[in-house]
C-alpha cells in the first residue's frame, strides 16, 4: 500500500530560495474531496498524474499516483474539476538530512507560502530551517483540496494569523 508521511509548515522570509533551484509549476484540481479520498488531477510542463489521496488530516496517509495523457489531464481539469484550480510553483530547497519543498501560491491562492517534508516513518526526527515557522500539518485549512472549496484570497485575517 502507498503510503506519504509529511509535515506542512509556514514559510516567514526568502531566506529559503538561495539554495532553492528554478521550480516548476503545477496546475492541479479536485474532482472529489470527498469523507474518505480526494481525487486530484495535475500537470506540470509536458508530464499529468492522477492522485488518489485518503482524506485523512494527519502527517501520514495513503497515496496512490498514476501518469496519464497531458491531454487527458487539460480536458479534466477544464471539464470536471472544481474551481478554482490550484496553481503553484514548487522548489526543492535541500536542508540537514531532507529535502524540503516550497510552494509558493498563485492565482486565488497567492500570499500562501508553505513548506512541506516528507518523511520514512511519522516519528522521523527533522532539523527545522530558519525560515518556516508554525507547523500547519494538522490544519484542513491548508491542504491544497481545502484550497479549492476556501482559497487563501477569501481567508479572514484571524485565519491568516492561525487564530
Amino acid at each position: 500500500m502507498a503510503q506519504e508521511i509529511e509535515r506542512k509548515f509556514l514559510v516567514t522570509g526568502d531566506g529559503w530560495r538561495a539554495e532553492a533551484g528554478d521550480g516548476e509549476r503545477f496546475r492541479q484540481g479536485y474532482m472529489i474531496g470527498g469523507d474518505k479520498a480526494s481525487v486530484r488531477v495535475r500537470v506540470s510542463g509536458d508530464r499529468a498524474w492522477l492522485n488518489i489521496k485518503s482524506a485523512t488530516i494527519d502527517v501520514s496517509r495513503h497515496e496512490f499516483e498514476y501518469r496519464i495523457p497531458v491531454g487527458d489531464a487539460e480536458e479534466m481539469l477544464d471539464l470536471l474539476c472544481e474551481k478554482p484550480l490550484v496553481e503553484k510553483c514548487r522548489y526543492w530547497v535541500p536542508y540537514g538530512d531532507h529535502t524540503w519543498e516550497v510552494d509558493c501560491f498563485e492565482g486565488e491562492n497567492a500570499g500562501l507560502v508553505v513548506a512541506e517534508v516528507e518523511l520514512t516513518r511519522p516519528d522521523e526526527a527533522i532539523s527545522l530551517p530558519p525560515w518556516v515557522s508554525r507547523e500547519v500539518s494538522h490544519l484542513p485549512r491548508y491542504y491544497n483540496v481545502c484550497l479549492v472549496e476556501h482559497p487563501y484570497s477569501r481567508w479572514s485575517e484571524q485565519e491568516r494569523q492561525g487564530l
